[in-house]
């Protein structure tokens, strides 16, 4: 198959603007449900992480079975505070396993202070400390209620992959083209950049104790389960009450608003630096307004310690609107 790139048709996400000069430039591309577009929303991409939602909710379907809190976590990109590593082993043991049971890739906890903290306790990297933790967990109990396999479950022919599968290209409407291997050693499943924002207008829009209404009620009750209080995903869901989102490495990020206006974006060069900044803009090219969804998404550039510029998202008026 040809190889994918998302370089093909990329637009101006934001601009870095240190002391009045622009000194870089991010591009990448802007899909959403109800308001602007930037670069090409049908570009085929991997949407890592931020496909966390739809994974909880094809699990759900296939019998997982979890509190809110927890299920927030089965969705998470975690700190890996004490309670995240703590809620992935009560999703293990809620199906007789535990944490020797992870097959994700032993790291330490992406917050400082608990990565800090985890060094000095002698701990070596560790499955249950990696910041995909609480979705493996929701994977292998998953695998205990359907009755299938636990130790496999990382194979794309799994039938819990399989099920993923069907329910990703069914949330996105787009055709999985590409199987990859995430960073943390789960199968990928790609998608379209419209698609993702398509999956989580879903999501948000859903009914009430639905699979996806769950994942959608969880997410909104605990932020700070699916990241962190420091992580910039919390930040902007506890902004906008109500609001579904999730992060993703190499820069990618969706969201949902309770109506179905929906976004999703994929930075061309991987970086996180103007994700926020990014999101925020959106989110108001959507119609949202709030001050504190201004404050998260301010990205300030720094010199000598003190701010001397931002990252500037590009204006909506510059990219034309449409619906995903």
């Amino acid at each position: 198959m040809e190889r994918e790139s998302v370089a093909v048709g990329a637009g101006v996400l934001a601009t870095v603007v240190r002391s009045g000069v622009v000194e870089s430039v991010h591009l990448g591309h802007l899909a959403t449900v109800g308001g602007p577009q930037i670069g090409r929303p049908g570009t085929v991409f991997l949407p890592r992480s931020s496909l966390k939602p739809v994974q909880a909710a094809a699990m759900l379907r296939a019998g997982l079975d979890l509190d809110d809190e927890l299920l927030a976590l089965a969705a998470a990109s975690h700190a890996g505070l004490p309670m995240h590593r703590q809620g992935a082993a009560r999703i293990l043991a809620g199906a007789g396993l535990d944490t020797t049971a992870l097959q994700n890739t032993p790291d330490l906890p992406l917050d400082p202070d608990a990565a800090a903290a985890w060094r000095a306790s002698g701990s070596p990297p560790e499955p249950v400390a990696q910041n995909c933790s609480g979705k493996h967990a929701a994977m292998l109990a998953t695998c205990v209620a359907a009755g299938w396999d636990p130790a496999s479950y990382l194979d794309p022919a799994h039938p819990l992959q399989r099920a993923i599968r069907r329910h990703v290209e069914a949330l996105t409407g787009a055709e999985v083209r590409h199987v990859a291997v995430d960073g943390c050693g789960a199968p990928l499943f790609s998608c379209t950049v419209a698609g993702l924002a398509r999956a989580f207008s879903t999501i948000a829009t859903a009914e009430p104790g639905s699979p996806e209404g769950r994942v959608a009620a969880a997410v909104r009750a605990y932020p700070e389960w699916l990241g962190g209080p420091a992580r910039p995903v919390t930040r902007i869901l506890r902004a906008v009450p109500g609001l579904v989102a999730k992060d993703g490495a190499e820069g990618v990020f969706a969201a949902a608003l309770p109506d179905g206006r929906a976004l999703a974006l994929t930075v061309l060069d991987g970086a996180a630096r103007p994700v926020p900044a990014v999101v925020a803009a959106a989110l108001r090219a959507l119609g949202v307004r709030s001050a504190d969804l201004d404050a998260a998404g301010h990205v300030p550039v720094l010199g000598h310690g003190a701010e001397v510029g931002a990252v500037e998202p590009a204006a909506p008026s510059t990219v034309g609107t449409g619906a995903a």
